[in-house]
């Protein structure tokens, strides 16, 4: 099986920022401020506010071949078989690490005997060269591991 040419980018820094964030799902969470010291009245608490970045992983292999499809397209820029394929991804869902407007661009994986687009996407992020795949139209996404 022939491995893209995205993956020679992927390497040390993709590594470097999976274990910075905890590997594939990283918790932040924020406390409530503290009641002062001084003070005798009862204490009551917020509950703590937390989001779970739902971001697995997925070897390339273990993609459906229109995935691969759709990859090969993306490294040879086009044709792409929808207008919104190469369209700007808002991650409005924030499943997604954060990251300033026009980072993260969607194409369409084509679904075997849908009517329309399907719920199958490839986002890239454009300045690491990274690959999610979504088949649940973003409500997670597998970050795609070329090297395996």
């Amino acid at each position: 099986m022939r491995i893209p040419p995205r993956s020679r980018f992927l390497g040390a820094t993709a590594l470097a920022a999976t274990l910075l964030l905890g590997g594939p799902a990283a918790v932040t969470a924020t406390a409530a401020p503290a009641a002062p010291a001084a003070s005798t009245a009862p204490v009551s608490y917020a509950p703590v506010p937390y989001s779970i970045t739902a971001v697995g992983d997925i070897c390339y292999s273990a993609l459906p071949a229109q995935a691969h499809d759709t990859l090969d397209l993306i490294d040879k820029g086009g044709p792409y078989p929808f207008p919104q394929d190469g369209t700007v991804f808002q991650n409005r869902e924030n499943v997604l690490p954060q990251q300033g407007s026009g980072y993260y661009h969607e194409y369409t994986v084509i679904t075997p005997g849908s009517q329309d687009r399907g719920a199958r996407r490839i986002v890239t992020g454009e300045k690491n060269q990274e690959d999610y795949y979504t088949a649940d139209h973003y409500a997670s996404f597998d970050l795609v591991d070329h090297g395996c």
